[in-house]
């Protein structure tokens, strides 16, 4: 095997949620270029139609299922619909929701379900996935740069939960990976356009930019590729890691 063939994903299937926009396209499609087939998971299933006809634009095949990732019965039955489909061999945990609230005001309520989506919808799409990965897998956490550093903005809840994906996430590999043959590891994006980032302050963003030995936001596809790396047998040997992508950011911060 060439080292380029370890980056192909044919005969695979991959589940990604929060696929309905930002980020979760962008890997859906990355994934289906390295030739995996997709499955599509998201609260909001009418907007999974434009990413599944992205999937099948390159040939690939894509299965829409409606799923809120904190309920637990929800990420089984994606499960489920994934393994009738083909060999589950990937999971990206990529659902989450973010926050902005002093934490002097923010009620228990707000950050809970931060918390649920964030970790607690992670935990249970992975318990869910390893279920059905018979012959082992790989399960990328989409965790955050703010997992590691702060932003500077009041963001307890989705701070804390993307630190405690990491947590989450090392636990995981050394449970599965010799056990089950499923490696786990997680990913810290930096700034990289999405509905987050779209709810900033003005100025925040160019602020931060300014910063960046990068100089600039992240392209999509770049974050793409580094889950097409860890999902792929071109990260083979890598189980229990943060693969930051930051453009510098926790260089500077």
């Amino acid at each position: 095997m060439g080292v380029l063939d370890r980056f192909r994903l044919d005969g695979r299937v991959a589940i990604v949620t929060g696929a309905s926009s930002g980020l979760g396209v962008a890997f859906a499609k990355g994934l289906a270029e390295a030739g995996a087939d997709v499955v599509l998971a998201a609260r909001r299933v009418e907007r999974l139609a434009e990413t599944a006809a992205l999937v099948e634009a390159t040939g690939r095949r894509a299965l829409v299922v409606r799923a809120d990732v904190s309920v637990p019965e929800d990420c089984h039955e994606v499960a489920r619909a994934a393994a009738e489909f083909g060999a589950v061999g990937v999971l990206v945990n990529n659902a989450g929701v973010a926050s902005a609230v002093p934490a002097s005001r923010e009620t228990p309520e707000q950050f809970r379900a931060v918390v649920e989506v964030n970790l607690g919808g992670a935990y249970w799409m992975a318990q869910a996935a390893a279920a059905v990965m018979t012959g082992g897998g790989s399960i990328v956490n989409v965790s955050s740069v703010l997992g590691l550093v702060s932003g500077g903005l009041p963001q307890a809840a989705y701070s804390a939960s993307k630190a405690a994906l990491l947590g989450l996430t090392r636990d995981l590999a050394q449970q599965w990976t010799g056990r089950k043959g499923i490696r786990v590891n997680a990913l810290a994006p930096g700034y990289f356009a999405s509905e987050m980032t779209d709810q900033y302050p003005e100025g925040y963003l160019d602020a931060h930019i300014a910063r960046l030995p990068m100089g600039r936001v992240g392209d999509p596809e770049e974050l793409a590729a580094a889950v097409v790396f860890l999902a792929s047998d071109a990260g083979g040997y890598v189980t229990g890691a943060t693969l930051v992508v930051d453009g510098g950011a926790t260089v500077g911060m």
